[in-house]
């Protein structure tokens, strides 16, 4: 498995606070496994000052049948892809 970090936004759908679609890189995503819920534990990048970051970990698949396990994480009103995993 090879990883990205992106840092990049993301459209983010969510039934009873679990994610379950997204837009992302131009195209449509529906989380394809159960989703684990990430702490500001796990994020490997810098932290200035106090941040209160939390998001998840899922497998997302594109309608053309391309999977890729996504490392998103919510600050303030938005989410961003952290990482992509193939």
């Amino acid at each position: 498995m090879s990883g990205t970090a992106v840092e990049h936004d993301v459209t983010l759908w969510m039934v009873n606070d679990i994610p379950v679609r997204m837009f992302y890189a131009g195209r449509r995503w529906r989380v394809s496994d159960m989703p684990t819920r990430l702490t500001e534990s796990v994020w490997a990048m810098p932290l200035e000052g106090p941040r209160h970051m939390f998001g998840w970990r899922f497998q997302a698949t594109d309608d053309a049948g391309i999977s890729l396990v996504f490392d998103v994480y919510r600050e303030k009103d938005d989410w961003h892809v952290h990482h992509a995993y193939d």
